[in-house]
This record gives C-alpha cells, structure tokens and sequence, in this order.
C-alpha cells in the first residue's frame, strides 16, 4: 500500500496544471537591472543571476488571503550558491511573510526547499524538505494557501506544511497585513550550501529559473468582507483525512529539518505552536 501511495504521489508531481494568467498584467520586475524578462505574450518569465547582479519581480496587487499558484523551473545544474525565492510579504519591521526558498546545490546533489513564516516580525520558523523529484526538469506547481485559520504550503497540490492559526495560545498569525507576492534569484554562497562551504561556480553563469502560470486566486487589499460572502473554497479550507496523510507521508519522508523538533536551539521550550 505504501509503494502505491509513493507512485501515485510522484505521478501527481509530473502532473503540469495549466492556470493560465499574463505577466505582463500581473506583475513587475522590480530589479536586476535587465536581467529579469518577460517573454512572449507575457505567458513566461525569467529571472537570471551573475556575478554582478541577481534579478527579481513583484506582483502588481495585494492581498489578503488567498490561494496563490506559481509554476517554477529552477536553476538546472551546478546552482550551489544561488537562492530562488517565492513568497508573500507586507513591510516594514513588524511584518508577516508565508516563505518558499530552494537552496541551490552541486549537480547531483538534491535541493532544499525552505519554508518559514513570520508574524509581526518574528520568523524562525523554518521547516525544510528535499523534493521527491528533480525540480530543474519540468515545472512544478508551488502553491500557497492563506485563510483566517491556515497557511498551507502546497507542492503539485500535495500539501507539505499547515501553519494553523494558534492565537488563542498567544500565537501571532497573519490576519491583517495585505501581502504582495514576491519572487527572486540572488547569490547566498555565505550561507545557502551546506552552511556556505560550497561556493557559487561563477563559471556556469548566468544562472536562470523560470516561471509561468501565476495564479493568484485572493482577497483584493481591503475586500476581505466580499470574499469571505463569495464562499470561495479556499477561505474556510482545511486539510481533510486524505491531505493530512500526503502531509504526514512527506514530513515522514523528506523533511529535513522542523524547528518544533529543535531542542538544543529552544533550550527553554519549543514555541507554543509545536506544543501538542
């Protein structure tokens, strides 16, 4: 039964839904100084990173909860060095941010996919993963869905993460804050690869991921009342009986590390959330 539900699942990820949307309409490429580029009809887009410069773009709206798709090619190759971000963000100094990071690494070698989530903030929340396929082949769907009571993280719709609205413990969580979305390629070779003992190899630059498909399917800034009338699906979702066993069969098989788990960091207790 396990090796079906391993099959079925590594299917699901080849899986390419197709969402439409049009770059061009829905975001701008904010820096890089050329080195972002929206090709076509506005159906792809590029970031690239060399020595001099990475690139990155943000998504023209704001949102207050939604369910936000982006299909991803990561940078193939020898990408030690580089990090690929995806993630919604407000600003200033008591933010919140919902995080995807895909840590580069030497070719072979699998990446790392970071997750974190702050509130007012405070981060520290990380959870990492490798993936159960190579991500630099095809694109893959990564997905984020934000309620008032849940942020779910979504691979190829399989869920890998459920940050649940914990406020009555005295949790923080991100309810008033409109986020834009958010995505880049930079150089992290102090930290990004195994700590930051593997350099870039700025030989195989110029480095590049690809994007199409983005689906923001949300809240408008200020229209929460509206979008919680339309009974949109993804407002009140959770995950039912069969998303929480594809949860707890990738936390059981590619997690790498949970800071609910980390004991020797939180000497004086895990935070609230990771406590049963």
């Amino acid at each position: 039964m396990a090796s079906t539900v391993v099959i079925f699942l590594v299917l699901l990820s080849e899986f390419v839904v197709v969402f439409g949307g049009n770059f061009y309409q829905d975001v701008d490429i904010t820096w890089g100084g050329g080195r972002g580029k929206i090709i076509g009809k506005g159906d792809v887009l590029t970031l690239s990173l060399d020595k001099a410069s990475g690139s990155g773009f943000q998504s023209k709206s704001e949102y207050l909860y939604g369910k936000i798709d982006m299909q991803i090619k990561l940078v193939p190759g020898n990408s030690a060095g580089t990090v690929t971000t995806y993630y919604l963000s407000s600003q200033g100094a008591t933010h919140d941010e919902i995080d995807f990071e895909f840590l580069g690494n030497l070719s072979g070698d699998p990446y790392v996919m970071h997750t974190n989530v702050f509130t007012q903030g405070k981060g520290n929340r990380e959870q990492q993963f490798y993936l159960w396929f190579d991500p630099t082949k095809n694109f893959h769907t990564y997905s984020i869905l934000w309620n008032p009571q849940h942020i779910i993280f979504f691979v190829d719709g399989i869920p890998i993460r459920d940050f649940k609205n914990e406020e009555a413990r005295g949790v923080p969580f991100p309810n008033n804050q409109p986020m834009r979305m958010y995505s880049s390629l930079w150089d992290a070779e102090d930290w990004a690869t195994r700590g930051g003992l593997v350099k870039t190899d700025w030989s195989k630059a110029p480095f590049v991921a690809t994007y199409q498909n983005f689906n923001a399917d949300a809240c408008p800034s200020g229209a929460t009342t509206t979008c919680s009338s339309l009974r949109k699906d993804w407002y009140r979702q959770e995950l039912d009986s069969v998303g929480q066993k594809k949860l707890q069969w990738v936390q059981k098989n590619y997690m790498i590390y949970n800071y609910c788990t980390d004991y020797k960091r939180f000497t004086q207790g895990v935070p609230p959330e990771c406590r049963n």
